[in-house]
């Protein structure tokens, strides 16, 4: 993909979506040169089509909870969160209270506040009194939340474990550890701050993440795409009441984004739930997407083990009685 350069972040109130500057380019070139080995390996598209199985199939967090990580901007506040709290944890970051969180997240303060009160109503976060100050509150992710948010770059890890023959291992560790997930999603916040955003230079990926259940529903396109191509296919149905039913919205919903997709020539269905055609430059621009990810998420889960391995994650100050209100 010609052009693709890596959208900077602006670390003011606008948040983690907005900046403009270009990234290093020795750095992005290395990172394109590695994902570019991984696409050109037989076993790409396979392992692709398991993320994209993954990412498609049901969450574990039940309505109206899980509509609330399903929109860019929403998930985005998520992230931040996790990663105030887990960089807080490591020493590299201030105490994670609202005031921070409002500061990076992306939306308006207002915004943020009653996002945040929506998830501690879930307890999808945990509030701690500072060990300096009672009155202070910290706001801790509580596991779910993390495994959710997570759950891409769990995949990704997985998938690019497969094409590397090691296993399963890793990817199950991310599954049942969420301190090390946690901190996974604090090391990609972070990388992000201060160089840039991965999923900028991939405008339709983009567009489809900033709607409600877009980017599942893409994925969900993409495993019948993959699943198509292999000698073994898995039956995956497109049909808008079965995937509206899946990612918990109405089945208007998935009509409005199936024929925003077809006027635009991106893909569509054959009218039985099944993908009838795909635009060729959006597989290409979905599999470089994928491929910058898995490389960015395996640098993450390395460097992870590695710190942990040195110096174990522990919270800091006494433990005190977490408060979901």
């Amino acid at each position: 993909m010609a052009g693709v350069r890596l959208s900077a972040v602006s670390q003011d109130e606008r948040g983690p979506l907005s900046g403009e500057a270009l990234a290093d380019a020795a750095e992005l070139a290395a990172l394109e040169e590695a994902a570019a080995r991984l696409r050109r390996h037989p076993g790409f598209r396979a392992a692709l089509a398991a993320y994209c199985r993954g990412m498609s199939s049901p969450a574990r967090i039940d309505w109206p909870v899980y509509k609330l990580f399903d929109q860019i901007g929403r998930y985005i506040v998520c992230y931040m969160l996790i990663h105030n709290y887990y960089a807080w944890i490591w020493g590299a970051g201030p105490a994670p209270t609202l005031t921070a969180l409002q500061k990076v997240s992306g939306a308006s303060e207002r915004q943020t506040a009653g996002f945040v009160a929506a998830l501690k109503s879930g307890r999808l976060i945990l509030t701690e009194p500072s060990p300096n100050d009672r009155r202070v509150k910290h706001l801790r992710p509580a596991p779910p939340m993390i495994a959710e948010i997570g759950r891409s770059a769990r995949l990704f890890i997985a998938a690019s474990d497969a094409l590397a023959g090691r296993g399963e291992a890793r990817a199950a560790l991310l599954a049942d550890n969420h301190d090390l997930l946690g901190d996974v999603i604090r090391r990609s916040a972070a990388y992000v701050l201060a160089h840039g955003t991965i999923i900028h230079p991939f405008p339709r990926v983009l567009h489809f993440a900033e709607r409600d259940s877009g980017y599942l529903l893409l994925t969900a396109v993409f495993a019948a795409h993959f699943d198509g191509l292999s000698p073994s296919p898995v039956e995956g149905s497109l049909s808008y009441r079965q995937l509206a039913r899946r990612f918990q919205v109405s089945a208007a919903h998935i009509g409005s984004l199936m024929n925003e997709a077809q006027r635009e020539g991106w893909f569509h269905t054959d009218g039985r739930g099944r993908l009838g055609g795909i635009a060729p430059d959006l597989v290409e621009e979905f599999e470089q997407w994928a491929s910058w990810q898995m490389v960015h998420c395996t640098g993450l889960i390395e460097a992870a083990l590695a710190a942990t391995d040195s110096a174990p994650v522990e919270v800091r100050g006494p433990d005190v009685p977490a408060d979901a209100g």
